[in-house]
């Protein structure tokens, strides 16, 4: 198993921290919005542990309260109506290996507690017994919650919190790492044609664009979605920006594509009328110019060499610019 290549800061940043905390037995916090890979890293790190137990997942957000007990803990025979017989538990069959928690968020007050005790003692109750089963397992926990928050509102046991947090990892969602989507929609396109025996297809440059211009508010799990939708659906070998059809974006980039082919009417869009009474012309460019200066400085996150660059001007050029409208 291999994480993709990443472009990103951040990204770059969680993948050292996932060599040095992998090796290690120590519990792993995972936080992110749903679909930014929590469970994928998760699996990562058992994989690159020393565990020769299983990778044992399960979703606490996906099972009832009554039920996710048992499957946690497991149950003797007769514990409860439908009982017919003994079943171990996610935390026996984890046993030597790594148990990945998902959406811990979601844990009842009473499945909180007893995780702690399990945590605590290392070791398990079935449901109908007493009798004590330890066990040595690895603790992989993920939650698209702001879990000091809920530990605030009381919502969450803040002794539980302080036991997972041990290393805390927080991906980042998609919108925040553009420069990733391009090898992400590559991998999922080789990967689905050749799950399907489909020859590759291929993203023309404007439909690139587009993804990475989308917001993607379920994250690398909707853009996998979407590329299988594109290659069952798409008759052709080249998949057009028409192709894509993105929720809430399709307009939008409709007009900027048309706008763009025109510059006099993209210019009657974004500059005011000129009025009977006229218009200040300097103030309208200097409002211009001071946009484009900050957002260069934002976008370099301060480097005043890459903002020039950015704007096409020399540093000292730009610096003198600043200097003019007091950015500095």
């Amino acid at each position: 198993m291999y994480l993709l290549e990443t472009h990103n800061q951040k990204m770059k940043k969680i993948y050292e921290l996932v060599k040095k905390v992998a090796p290690s037995s120590s519990t792993v916090l995972i936080l992110g919005e749903s679909g930014t890979g929590k469970e994928v890293l998760a699996k990562y790190i058992h994989f690159c542990s020393k565990r020769k137990g299983p990778f044992v997942p399960i979703n606490c957000a996906a099972i009832p309260e009554e039920l996710l007990e048992a499957e946690l803990f497991g149950y003797e025979k007769g514990a409860f109506t439908g009982a017919i017989k003994s079943k171990p538990g996610k935390f026996e069959k984890a046993h030597k290996g790594t148990i990945f928690l998902d959406e811990i968020g979601d844990l009842s007050p009473k499945l909180q507690a007893k995780l702690l005790r399990v945590i605590q003692e290392k070791q398990v109750e079935r449901l109908g017994s007493d009798k004590a089963i330890k066990v040595e397992v690895r603790i992989l926990a993920a939650t698209n919650k702001d879990l000091e928050k809920e530990v605030q509102q009381g919502r969450f046991r803040e002794d539980l919190f302080f036991r997972l947090n041990v290393i805390p990892i927080k991906l980042p969602p998609l919108r925040e790492r553009k420069e990733d989507i391009p090898i992400l929609a590559q991998f999922f396109l080789k990967k689905i044609c050749e799950r399907e025996g489909i020859e590759e297809k291929k993203l023309t440059s404007q439909a690139m664009e587009a993804l990475i211009n989308y917001p993607w508010p379920g994250n690398i799990r909707e853009l996998e979605n979407l590329i299988e939708r594109l290659v069952i659906l798409s008759e052709n070998n080249t998949i057009d920006v028409k192709d894509l059809s993105l929720p809430s974006f399709d307009l939008k980039f409709k007009i900027k594509e048309s706008l763009a082919e025109d510059k006099d009417m993209l210019l009657k869009y974004a500059l005011p009328e000129i009025s009977e009474d006229g218009i200040e012309l300097n103030k309208l460019l200097k409002d211009i110019e001071v946009y484009y200066l900050k957002k260069a400085l934002e976008i370099s996150k301060g480097v005043k060499t890459k903002a020039a660059k950015l704007l096409g001007l020399n540093r000292t050029t730009f610096i003198e610019k600043l200097k003019k409208y007091n950015l500095v």
